[in-house]
């Protein structure tokens, strides 16, 4: 069994306070959701920049990349206009 430990990190360009960073991530962990993984905003008080984490398990390597890739792909789909990061870990 994997656990995949993911860090999605968003450069927001276009907002200029927290409560409009909190209306984005709002946004993102509803879609995040969608893929059944546990998600959690781990941002810091910059408004400019966010993180969301997010964990789901899978039965092998092979099954987490790709599930990880499906989930990256749908959110570049759905944000294009957002700057994605995503880096993770595997146990």
């Amino acid at each position: 069994m994997i656990i995949c430990n993911c860090i999605i990190h968003l450069d927001l360009y276009d907002v200029s306070s927290l409560k409009g960073r909190r209306s984005v991530l709002n946004k993102f962990k509803e879609k995040l959701k969608n893929f059944n993984v546990s998600v959690m905003d781990i941002s810091g008080e910059y408004a400019k920049e966010a993180d969301i984490a997010f964990v789901f398990l899978s039965p092998s390597r092979l099954e987490s990349a790709r599930y990880r890739e499906k989930i990256e792909n749908a959110l570049i789909t759905l944000f294009p206009e957002y700057t994605i990061e995503l880096d993770y870990e595997e146990f």
